[in-house]
């Protein structure tokens, strides 16, 4: 399972394994599941910045990529029209590498200073752009977390590791299902 993000998967001021992609690996071991969580955060990495690297990201075999990103377009304001072209074409990359990988979009949301028409959109994108692509859909990653003080660092954008515990629940609400859809659909009748 690949996790492409920003910080927020990467765990931005944390060790390694206070990220939600470790603390994801933590409970597929628990359940003794034969399943790798890869980690491939970059902090303050773009859509445009994800989609150049991916294909180096796809070698090996993957059944799930989780894609969490688009937050640092929308702190720059940059165009919403541009990161939902990135968006689309991770899509098609992961597709056109493997049509049966499942792909989860997680969505963000932006601070209000950017206006509401553009917190509006930047909301839709990932809400129309999951339904037309029937992809699963993690409404929102930083859900329970966004706007906490006490579960983010000093910056206030970044998870506490306890804010880091949140993130990955909301996260394994998600993807936690398709690992036994995913095995069961892959394991050959007897």
């Amino acid at each position: 399972m690949l996790f492409l993000g920003t910080s927020l998967t990467a765990g931005y001021g944390l060790e390694p394994d206070q990220a939600y992609p470790a603390l994801i690996q933590r409970k597929i071991d628990s359940l003794g599941l034969h399943w790798r969580a890869v980690n491939a955060g970059l902090s303050g990495e773009t859509s445009a910045g994800a989609l150049r690297r991916l294909d180096w990201l796809l070698e090996g075999p993957i059944r799930i990529v989780v894609v969490e990103t688009g937050a640092n377009d929308g702190l720059r304001g940059l165009d919403l029209d541009s990161t939902r072209a990135n968006l689309e074409a991770i899509l098609a990359k992961v597709r056109a590498h493997d049509s049966t990988i499942a792909v989860v979009l997680a969505g963000m949301e932006v601070p209000p200073n950017l206006g509401p028409n553009y917190a509006r959109r930047f909301h839709g994108l990932y809400t129309v752009l999951a339904r037309q692509r029937r992809l699963t859909l993690i409404p929102f990653l930083l859900q329970g977390v966004g706007g906490i003080d006490s579960l983010n660092q000093g910056d206030g954008i970044h998870p506490t590791p306890r804010g880091q515990e949140i993130v990955a629940d909301n996260v394994w609400r998600v993807v936690g299902p398709l690992l036994g859809d995913t095995v069961a659909a892959r394991t050959p009748p007897s």
